[in-house]
């Protein structure tokens, strides 16, 4: 009998592989139509796939030393079967190996024929004898890196040029693999934080108020937050904190008019409201109408009034925003590379030629959204990535074309030791990778 559970893992696997489908989505669309599955089911699921897909470069590797038959003529859904056992065996202690290979065989029987089933046996037997330690004995230290920590060479060798330090590059590729934590913000404007925490106790979910942050909290355990009572009511958000500090440190105040101009989903707009109170005007823009509905409908939920949704191109100058706004924030698109643990299909999705163009998006936004700030007014530049070339390289173009901007330093003294100026967070255990730059109009 097939395991259903890792069946439907294959599926979404081989659906990510043929239609460059997003795992979250495809996992997501997966669950729509098996009802069936229990909360159990359901976090073996997400763990199998989020698994292959963040170590599917290692796992082939493995495949590579074993199989007398080369991976480009390997169909698919047996190529997938491999990965999936290859996962379980050698990164779920919990699955036993006899399990993983015995339900692996039935896998390809039934995706495959006989002697597909015979080769998945061949090798999965191989792989519980063996380990992959000898990729850390590579001499070239890309091809190291690469093949131990499951990252394309290009990502490497970028970060080895950008870092001169081979130790940082490491720690980043480990902790990029690492199961990311779920965190949520409170939303003050419903509960203060006595009340938000025993709300939190009474729907039996195990948290940890954020060092960083007072307003956030990371949750224990594996929990569907958005089917829960306190997300429903419009109690929490789910963000990570890296990304709640670009409008933390906006320090938007009541009655000020703000511009959010990549705003989609919302996270950091509905943030920018609670801070202000609900008191005030912010603009939130995004280019496809679609997105723009996404903000709207997290504003409805968290009870805020004060955003007004447009359907926006922020590359594009509009005159009538010349110098209209006090503050604004630009969390503009980018490669991604700090979030890499919550969507490892950005490793495979991305390459060394989108940067040329993400960085000529980033640099038009930058320049054409800083002229809507009002003199004394004050820009947070933020992205999710970690590449100095569409961080800390964009923010020095940019003021070298624009004397009438200044960094200005990011002080808090709750949160760091001393005033930062171009702040990076580097992934680690409780953050994603993330950057920020404050810019004040002179």
């Amino acid at each position: 009998m097939i395991d259903k559970t890792r069946e439907t893992a294959l599926k979404i696997l081989y659906k990510i592989e043929k239609e460059t489908a997003y795992s979250n989505l495809a996992i997501k669309q997966a669950l729509e139509t098996n009802k069936n599955l229990d909360s159990r089911d359901i976090s073996f699921l997400s763990e199998l796939v989020y698994g292959v897909t963040t170590w599917k470069l290692t796992i082939d590797e493995i495949i590579k030393k074993y199989s007398k038959i080369k991976i480009k003529k390997i169909s698919p859904w047996i190529m997938n079967t491999l990965r999936l056992g290859i996962y379980q065996i050698i990164w779920l202690d919990r699955v036993p190996k006899s399990a993983a290979v015995n339900e692996s065989v039935n896998l390809a029987k039934r995706y495959g024929h006989a002697i597909s089933s015979n080769f998945v046996n061949a090798i999965l037997r191989k792989v519980t004898e063996n380990d992959y330690e000898e990729l850390k004995n590579i001499k070239d230290q890309e091809e190291r890196l690469s093949k131990m920590y499951s990252m394309p060479e290009w990502l490497v060798k970028k970060l080895i040029e950008e870092r001169q330090d081979i130790n940082i590059v490491e720690n980043i590729c480990q902790e990029l693999n690492k199961r990311p934590k779920l965190t949520v913000r409170r939303n003050n404007l419903k509960l203060d934080k006595e009340e938000f925490e025993n709300e939190l106790s009474k729907n039996e979910i195990n948290f940890k108020n954020s060092e960083i942050n007072s307003d956030f909290y990371i949750i224990e355990g594996n929990r569907n937050i958005e089917q829960l009572e306190p997300f429903k009511k419009g109690y929490l958000t789910v963000q990570d904190i890296s990304a709640g500090l670009s409008a933390f440190y906006l320090e938007p105040k009541k009655g000020e008019t703000i511009l959010d101009a990549c705003s989609a989903p919302g996270g950091k707009t509905t943030y920018l409201a609670e801070l202000m109170e609900n008191m005030g005007k912010i603009e939130a823009w995004d280019i496809h109408e679609h997105r723009t509905k996404l903000v709207a409908e997290n504003a409805k939920r968290l009870g805020i009034t004060i955003i007004d949704t447009k359907e926006k191109d922020a590359t594009i100058y509009y005159e009538e925003n010349y110098q209209k706004f006090d503050k604004i924030l630009l969390d503009v698109p980018c490669l991604g590379i700090g979030v890499i643990k919550r969507k490892p299909d950005i490793k495979w999705q991305k390459n060394q030629e989108k940067i040329k163009e993400i960085t000529k998006t980033q640099e038009q936004i930058l320049e054409t959204c800083s002229k809507y700030l009002k003199p004394g007014g004050t820009l947070i530049y933020s992205t999710c990535s970690i590449l100095k070339e569409e961080n800390q390289e964009i923010i020095k173009k940019f003021l070298e074309k624009n004397k009438d901007f200044k960094i200005e330093e990011i002080s808090n003294e709750k949160k760091f030791t001393k005033n930062l100026q171009m702040l990076e967070i580097l992934p680690n255990e409780n953050q994603d990778g993330f950057f920020i730059c404050k810019l004040k109009r002179v």
